[in-house]
């Protein structure tokens, strides 16, 4: 069973903190276009307890990839920390009516723009999203690495955001009087 450590951190430059990775010696590794797709029943079943469903495509360069992802509820501790199963499939229509067959509906659509660094056995995404702004995730194997790689981009001083993009872009959402399922770019 993988679980997911991060710490998530609202930031007012993107370009500051790839800046600062680069001081730190961080390698440069991808960029993404993330469209994710939150799946629920009509009761709201997931989201009431805390967990999620989604299909991912993302586009790297001009291949796309689509993941299926379930994000089991937080469990305690410093940093965002959930059980995450993900895998690969072949076609994001085909895994939406497999979705749809199963009694789920779509009930949140959003994008991402994300560019993915590696330092010290972390990820480090840089993550641009529309009505929320721009955020930096440490995603690594344990709070005692991940807290280093905050200290070392001089993010320190930050708080760590629990709550998931998903929720955060409902309350956004929900804040300016937006009923559409879609957020894009």
């Amino acid at each position: 069973m993988y679980i997911e450590i991060e710490a998530k951190l609202k930031v007012d430059s993107l370009a500051e903190a790839a800046r600062r990775l680069k001081a730190a010696g961080a390698e440069f590794k991808r960029k993404r276009l993330h469209t994710d797709t939150y799946f629920d029943d009509t009761k709201g079943t997931l989201r009431k307890a805390d967990r999620a469903l989604r299909i991912r495509k993302q586009l790297i360069g001009r291949k796309e990839q689509v993941v299926i992802t379930y994000k089991g509820p937080r469990q305690k501790g410093r940093f965002k920390r959930r059980q995450e199963i993900q895998f690969k499939v072949g076609n994001a229509e085909s895994a939406e009516m497999f979705l749809f067959a199963l009694g789920y509906k779509k009930a949140l659509v959003f994008q991402k723009k994300r560019r993915v660094w590696r330092l010290d056995r972390c990820e480090v995404a840089l993550d641009e999203l529309p009505l929320l702004g721009s955020f930096v995730e440490i995603e690594g194997p344990n709070e005692k690495t991940i807290s280093r790689v905050q200290r070392k981009l001089g993010l320190s001083d930050l708080p760590h955001i629990k709550e998931s993009y998903a929720t955060l872009m409902q309350k956004r959402k929900r804040q300016l009087g937006i009923s559409e399922k879609e957020v894009l770019f």
